[in-house]
């Protein structure tokens, strides 16, 4: 039996209004001094009904993400109603990477690590070199697992996503049902343009 198996053991109902808590961070540009960015988290039912935001400050290119989101989500008056964790990929400012196990884990929930493009690991492995405690980095990285692809179809195209605490079908179905706009989870799209709107005075970009 997998180690998601043993953890999560009931069969997982997925239906339209799966409350989803989606993560992303504020941008931000290093020389301008800052040392500590936003994070955003929105619950969502599904992909249309926004129940909630809360929010915390990581550092850019620490090593406090995970355990700054696990208390994030812990703390929220949502979290018995929450059903997985949403990331915009695997770091935040910067190089703060996050463990997804220990995410998973700690807050019992599974975890869906979504990304708009296929990463190249090599590149992604050279820069991390420019960080403290790059080995232990690059290890998270690599333990996220598999990457697998989500097919949107061809005139929409395709995300991917890392996942721990469930199956690739589940994650699979979780994100699509969350997906109203565009090829993006609401719960990260949304926590993106506020996360940019409320740093910059004005959203910008996409998730």
């Amino acid at each position: 039996m997998s180690i998601f198996s043993r953890l999560f053991k009931r069969k997982r109902k997925i239906g339209k209004e799966i409350r989803i808590i989606g993560i992303d961070d504020s941008p931000f540009r290093k020389h301008k001094g800052y040392r500590r960015i936003l994070a955003i988290g929105t619950i969502f039912r599904g992909g249309k009904v926004l129940d909630g935001i809360v929010s915390t400050n990581i550092e850019i290119d620490g090593s406090d993400a995970t355990d700054k989101l696990i208390q994030m989500i812990n703390n929220s008056k949502h979290k018995d109603q929450l059903q997985a964790v949403m990331t915009d990929g695997i770091a935040m400012g910067g190089f703060n990477v996050l463990d997804i196990k220990k995410l998973s884990v700690k807050t019992k929930l599974p975890v869906i690590v979504v990304m708009r493009k296929y990463p190249n690991l090599e590149r992604v492995f050279k820069a991390l070199k420019n960080v403290q405690n790059h080995q232990y980095k690059e290890k998270l990285i690599r333990d996220a697992g598999e990457i697998y692809e989500v097919d949107f179809g061809k005139k929409k195209g395709k995300i991917y996503i890392q996942i721990y605490g469930l199956t690739p079908e589940e994650a699979n179905k979780m994100v699509k049902i969350s997906t109203t706009n565009g090829l993006m989870p609401e719960p990260i799209r949304v926590a993106h343009l506020m996360a940019s709107g409320v740093v910059e005075g004005e959203s910008r970009g996409r998730a």
